[in-house]
């Protein structure tokens, strides 16, 4: 359904829905994108996204190369 403009500065924060309600559609507690972003940023990463409003959202992370 897309991220909304009012909560795009918040996705990435713990606990963080952007529909709060009790009667929401989607399930869960607000901590998978955190987790993604911690665990990208410990490897030295970068995660984002692109969304429109009603439209849904891409969600996109970067990792630098390594040499083996």
């Amino acid at each position: 359904c897309g991220i909304p403009d009012n909560f795009r500065s918040r996705i990435f924060e713990k606990f963080s829905q952007a529909d709060g309600s009790t009667s929401r559609k989607a399930e869960g507690t607000g901590l998978g994108l955190n987790i993604c972003k911690t665990i990208i940023s410990a490897h030295q990463g970068d995660i984002g996204f692109d969304s429109q409003a009603g439209h849904g959202a891409l969600f996109w992370f970067e990792l630098p190369e390594t040499q083996l």
